[in-house]
């Protein structure tokens, strides 16, 4: 009964890594034959600032749009879980975001943004070099990020509020449980599985966002000046636009899969001991 899912986990992720790893060991660049150079891919890295840099960046980038990510995906959560005339449009409208192509996405936001006939400096009523500007381009990224995934990060939190105990929330509500009692002491709390399995797959996605900034910075990622040179980006311009350095961005997505182990674990670590997944 397993066997169609394992051969397909095989097939397209352990076999990929296996390969991956592998290459990342040699020398190659698609053309001539690869070359075993043993672990100086990774010297590489770790002696020169690009990756540093790129990484830096991505941290920045997760640490911008994750917990607005998060917190915003909650509160419509909480806004659509009331049941109010039209919540049924209303979240199908924020889902929709997290359903479209990420490069298409990128690429309409790129005409929306543009200083000059985009809509966006349209309404505000001046020029704005949104993808220009070396200090707001990042922000300007994850704020595309945020919008896009907020309605699938609403989506579960929706399913988390529905599944706790009606009579618990009017329980608490009779002891005088205000509005903000009630988020932090109860729905939070219960809440607990749902941010776990949304703050580790947000977390994992925004590590490897590359589909967007590609579509928002019309094909040149890390532009303007290496601002949104997130590590993806990098891995892909050192393959394909740096020489064709296979093994360099090999090197570089095995570090990629590390540090996103390790962090993924420790996250697995700190919810075991406080996450109830029975409300009985």
């Amino acid at each position: 009964m397993l066997s169609p899912s394992l051969v397909g986990v095989g097939l397209f992720l352990i076999v990929p890594f296996l390969l991956v790893f592998v290459i990342s060991l040699t020398n190659w660049n698609l053309i001539s034959d690869p070359s075993f150079v043993g672990l100086a891919n990774y010297e590489w890295l770790f002696s020169g600032n690009a990756f540093g840099k790129s990484l830096l960046v991505t941290l920045v980038f997760t640490a911008i749009a994750l917990p607005t990510s998060i917190f915003l995906g909650l509160l419509i959560a909480i806004g659509l879980n009331r049941g109010l005339p039209g919540s049924g449009f209303f979240q199908l409208l924020y889902v929709l975001p997290w359903v479209c192509a990420p490069l298409t996405l990128g690429i309409v936001w790129r005409w929306m943004l543009d200083p000059s006939n985009g809509i966006i400096n349209a309404i505000l009523g001046t020029r704005i070099e949104w993808m220009s500007n070396t200090s707001i381009a990042l922000p300007t990224v994850a704020f595309v990020y945020v919008w896009q995934n907020i309605g699938y990060i609403s989506l579960f939190y929706l399913a988390g509020l529905q599944a706790i105990p009606v009579s618990l929330i009017e329980a608490a509500k009779l002891d005088g449980a205000g509005s903000f009692r009630l988020l932090t002491k109860m729905y939070m709390p219960m809440l607990r599985p749902t941010t776990f399995f949304v703050l580790i797959t947000t977390f994992i996605s925004s590590f490897q966002a590359f589909d967007l900034v590609y579509g928002l910075t019309d094909g040149k990622p890390g532009y303007p000046g290496g601002t949104t040179n997130l590590i993806a980006a990098n891995i892909y311009q050192t393959a394909f636009r740096g020489g064709n350095q296979l093994g360099k961005a090999s090197a570089m997505a095995v570090i990629l899969l590390a540090i996103i182990l390790v962090i993924t674990f420790i996250q697995q670590r700190y919810f075991s001991k406080r996450t109830v997944y029975e409300l009985d």
